[in-house]
């Protein structure tokens, strides 16, 4: 029944209230991953540009992936003491301010180092928008709550992506950053306006160190299994598109920049299949979207191989597609793998994730020599099997755990 007026407020949320939150939930992931990868479709021209190897290069990608991964627990201890909404607007706002000083980069040393600082700005809001999303739709939904936040997540890569290459394409490099910096000033702005304050945040009791926290998130096997799935994940993503650019830009396909940057056209099919799929991680479970998604994966990393661009295209949809769907498993994972301290337990999921992904823009760039791309693609789809195995080993369901949601699949 509809309370009466004047009565006490329903607890759950109105419908116009739950659909303003899982916008602005999507659009914090968008503003959270706009710069991160702005450089990708820019390392041959960066090449170039500094006489520099791939692996020299790839550094404006591992120094941004490595400080996400370094201030990512402390970001998750942060929230959760002063809540999300607050650590996420101030977040959003340093990251802009931090994107706009790489435009301020002189040579490649300063780059990075700016990069970097753009990396440990950026869990602010990634990791405790998942938190958010842990808490807000702990009575329902929350796989498609998820896979919703996750393909936020997929339009900002994209974005980034496709803005850099399309600045470079008619100015210098350095605008870039300038255009990406400020769409994220607007971003921060938004999220101020927009965001619903958390419903279900409770402070962490200050008797709870940092430290004893970590701990006891590593002694629970199914985070330790999530963390492992987690590297793998973004080793994939990171590892095929920053060397699939180099292979691209040689023979036979000789692509520029705004059509290396086009490519990331493909996140548009990971943002489209990936809501749906939410509905087959609440049915199916876990385990089994994301052994599904990650083989339909390799499967992609096989047609890249071909020398048809529009077959290596269909390989690279396929492969993000399925490191999507997968990032939606893990994500919404650790809240079910977990009571207490939530937002560290993602902060430690987050360093994870992004170690792997400091890892994938720099090892196939000392293994190019081998044998190029198809050395590239080989250990990306060893590290798609063991993310596999990791997870059907290792997420297993307790007692109890799974009653509602599909969850008892593990």
């Amino acid at each position: 029944m509809r309370p009466a007026s004047g009565s006490p407020q329903a607890p759950g949320p109105t419908r116009a209230l739950a659909r303003r939150r899982l916008w602005a939930v999507a659009f914090a992931g968008f503003s959270a991953f706009l710069g991160l990868y702005a450089t990708q479709p820019l390392l041959p021209l960066l090449e170039r540009l500094f006489h520099a190897g791939k692996a020299s290069v790839s550094l404006t990608l591992t120094a941004a992936t490595l400080g996400v991964a370094i201030a990512a627990p402390l970001v998750g201890s942060v929230a959760d003491h002063f809540g999300r909404k607050r650590v996420m607007v101030a977040s959003a706002s340093l990251l802009a301010l931090a994107t706009l000083l790489d435009a301020t980069a002189t040579g490649l040393p300063s780059l990075v180092f700016w990069r970097f600082l753009q990396g440990l700005f950026t869990p602010g809001v990634f990791a405790v928008t998942v938190a958010y999303v842990q808490e807000e739709w702990a009575e329902g939904g929350l796989g498609g709550a998820m896979a919703t936040y996750v393909a936020g997540t997929v339009l900002g890569g994209f974005s980034g992506r496709i803005l850099s290459g399309l600045v470079v394409s008619r100015w210098n490099w350095h605008w870039a950053f300038v255009v990406i910096g400020c769409l994220g000033g607007g971003a921060a702005l938004a999220l101020h306006l927009w965001l619903p304050p958390e419903r279900h945040f409770a402070a962490r009791p200050r008797g709870n160190p940092l430290l004893a926290g970590m701990a006891g998130h590593l002694r629970n096997p199914r985070l330790l299994a999530t963390f492992a799935a987690g590297f793998g994940l973004l080793f994939t993503l990171v590892a095929t598109y920053t060397y699939v650019t180099f292979h691209l830009a040689a023979e036979p396909f000789r692509l520029g920049p705004l059509a290396l940057g086009s490519l990331f056209f493909t996140y548009l099919i990971g943002a489209a299949i990936t809501p749906p799929c939410g509905r087959f991680i609440d049915r199916f479970g876990h385990r089994a979207t994301l052994a599904v998604a990650m083989g339909l994966g390799a499967c992609g990393m096989l047609l890249t191989l071909l020398p048809e661009l529009g077959l290596v295209v269909a390989g690279l949809s396929l492969c993000c597609s399925g490191v999507f769907v997968a990032q939606a498993c893990t994500t919404s994972y650790i809240g079910l793998a977990t009571e207490q301290g939530r937002a560290l337990a993602v902060g430690m999921y987050v360093t994870c994730y992004y170690l792997g992904g400091s890892a994938g823009a720099e090892l196939p760039g000392f293994l190019w020599h081998l044998g190029g791309w198809p050395v590239c693609v080989a250990l990306v789809m060893l590290v798609q099997a063991l993310t596999i195995a990791v997870t059907l080993t290792g997420w297993r369901a307790r007692p109890g755990f799974g009653a509602k949601g599909g969850a008892s699949h593990g």
